[in-house]
């Protein structure tokens, strides 16, 4: 696999732009985030607030106690000023204690939000979303992204209160206390302003370039874990190692530089308070001694000139922090705000709105299905290269299709089309008459049933994957639909039977055990339209005799559409279709299509065939 298939730029980040400029549309759009909590917001805002207005205080009451010791000298009334101090220094522990506690509670309720509308629009989307998307580049997004967004959006809301409140109180005291030195003090912003420009885009550059290969390496990572046999087998190793390699080569470059152009921009934000502080020291120094200022004036303009270059000091590493968090912010932003391809239409919408028990019942409840109808059904993927062409087909209750053909021919991505996983590019699938995109997607989902070739099977117990069917069901409906399905007997072969602990993927037992717990799941659902995608292919000869006993439960009285190379197991099935390079060229039953001689007798005999020779041998 190319290191191309993990780039973000071939999913079409919708921010990401070449410009690394601050996109503040992000940012409100992640401030509502914040604003969902006004009331942790609000008490955050105030205790930073307190705290800046607290630093404010001090250099004026410094400067009240030194002009008056120098004036009254043992008559100035130090123990007021003393307690003064200690009122200011509780209000400020206590808001610094406030910040810090609603602080971390907002992060978490960011962080959660984030996660959460991520994670649910996941799950609306299509399946198309996903051809192209490895589960890594997903996972960085969902993690590390995610992370990072919640400390800037927590702790930036906090920095900007905090420093704006000190910025204002420090240019408004010294303003008032001498407005000349205040002015020179202040011109070194222009130059402040014009060394953030030139380093944003830069930073913003190098950031983007960090998450976008740290989602490759993500990626990489999920890709060799799960392909580990492979490699083994292939002795690919050595390739895995320096692809990788590569990867991380780059990803220590993009953070080497990122690193630097925060590491040069912070200290020349230093440096400039620096300079200012030095100016207020030479410049009020003579106003000192030419009697404009008093020391007291003076120690509190150098005490405020520290001040004021702080929070610009916080701010500019925040703004250092706010580039680098705008790569994730555009990533995580391109996966909540994507919009499904495959939805309920503008119509079933309002229906539902209008009346959602009603139509629940229409558009989503459990109905006696009688026909599903192929008209005219062509199909294309995004790669543009037609997949079906011109499709024909009624399925009836009670009825079961099978469909063979060569790898390729478009089996399965016509069955795929049957569940919605994806929509005809032209012709229409009825259900009942009724084209499908007329009704809920949550109508076709709670009456379909699939069995995968490997079905997947969930971390926890026996009975929590047959449970998945239906999670309402009792323990009594999960034993009959085990034993309905043939598993029951597995089933009590096993450590702790129903209870028995299963790993993630299933891993602690056999395909042919998966099996069964999947067909068992599937009839428990109890689908008025079943699909089965090369269920029995991957399992031995007696398991397969197992599975039959379920199998012919779950096709009594619904739609059943099968996928299936051993054709020996559709020989009962009531139509069988032949596809070729996406266009049906038979139809029948076996005996019909045998006596046809064409596609589906060659198939058939071939098999045969060979399975006469393997006995033989």
């Amino acid at each position: 696999m190319t290191d191309a298939y993990f780039d973000d730029e071939n999913f079409g980040d919708e921010f990401a732009d070449a410009e690394g400029s601050v996109k503040f549309r992000i940012w409100r759009q992640l401030l509502d985030y914040a604003l969902a909590y006004p009331r942790d917001l609000s008490v955050l805002a105030v205790c930073a607030i307190i705290v800046a207005l607290c630093e404010i205080s001090f250099p004026l009451v410094t400067k009240h106690v030194v002009d008056g010791v120098f004036l009254s000298g043992e008559d100035y009334p130090l123990t007021q000023a003393g307690w003064l101090y200690l009122a200011l220094c509780v209000a400020l522990g206590g808001a610094v204690l406030g910040f810090i506690w609603f602080g971390g509670k907002l992060r978490a309720h960011i962080s959660h939000d984030i996660r959460q509308d991520g994670f649910k629009n996941l799950q609306r989307l299509p399946f198309e979303y996903y051809d192209f998307r490895p589960v890594g580049w997903l996972m960085a997004r969902m993690t590390s992204d995610c992370e990072r967004l919640s400390n800037i959006l927590a702790w930036g809301i906090l920095d900007l209160f905090w420093s704006l409140t000190i910025m204002l109180g420090v240019i408004v005291a010294m303003l008032i206390m001498e407005w000349r030195l205040a002015l020179l003090i202040l011109t070194t912003i222009p130059a402040l302003v014009l060394i953030s420009r030139y380093f944003q885009r830069r930073i913003l550059k190098s950031a983007r370039l960090v998450r976008k290969t740290n989602s490759r390496i993500t990626g990489s990572y999920n890709e060799n874990i799960m392909g580990v046999l492979t490699s083994k087998v292939f002795v690919k190793e050595a390739d895995n190692l320096k692809r990788f390699g590569g990867l991380t080569d780059t990803m220590h470059g993009a953070s080497i530089q990122n690193a630097v152009q925060a590491a040069v921009y912070l200290p020349i934000v230093i440096t400039l308070g620096s300079l200012a502080t030095g100016l207020a020291l030479v410049m009020g120094g003579i106003e000192s001694l030419w009697g404009w200022i008093t020391t007291g004036t003076l120690i509190a303009f150098l005490t405020y000139t520290r001040h004021f270059f702080e929070p610009i000091e916080q701010l500019a590493h925040w703004f250092a922090e706010l580039q680098m968090a705008q790569a994730s912010a555009e990533r995580i932003l391109s996966l909540i705000n994507e919009i499904p391809s495959i939805k309920d239409s503008e119509a079933v919408q309002a229906r539902l709105a209008q009346a959602p028990t009603a139509q629940m019942a229409a558009d989503g409840g459990r109905l006696d299905i009688q026909q599903v109808t192929f008209d005219q059904v062509s199909f294309r993927y995004a790669t543009g290269l037609p997949v079906l062409k011109n499709i024909d087909l009624s399925l009836n209750r009670g009825q079961s299709l099978a469909i063979v053909g060569a790898t390729g021919g478009g089996k399965t991505t016509l069955v795929n089309l049957l569940a919605r996983f994806y929509e005809p590019t032209s012709g229409r699938i009825l259900i009942d008459g009724v084209d499908y995109r007329e009704r809920s997607l949550h109508f076709l989902q709670s009456n379909l049933g699939v069995v995968l070739q490997s079905s997947h099977i969930f971390a926890g117990t026996v009975r929590d994957n047959i449970r998945y069917g239906k999670l309402s069901a009792s323990d009594q409906e999960i034993h009959v639909a085990a034993t309905s399905a043939g598993a029951a007997d597995m089933i009590a072969q096993l450590e702790a039977g129903y209870d028995t602990l299963i790993e993630s993927g299933g891993t602690s037992l056999s395909s042919g055990q998966k099996q069964l717990i999947a067909f068992a799941r599937a009839l428990l659902r109890d689908p008025q339209i079943l699909i089965m995608d090369e269920a029995t292919s991957s399992v031995d000869t007696l398991t397969e005799q197992r599975i039959e006993v379920g199998l012919r439960a779950l096709l009594k009285d619904r739609i059943s559409v099968i996928i299936a190379h051993r054709l020996s197991t559709i020989r009962n099935a009531d139509q069988i279709c032949v596809l070729d390079q996406g266009e049906i060229t038979e139809m029948g039953s076996h005996e019909a299509l045998i006596q046809q001689k064409g596609k589906y007798f060659q198939l058939f005999m071939q098999q045969s065939l060979s399975n006469l020779w393997e006995h033989t041998v």
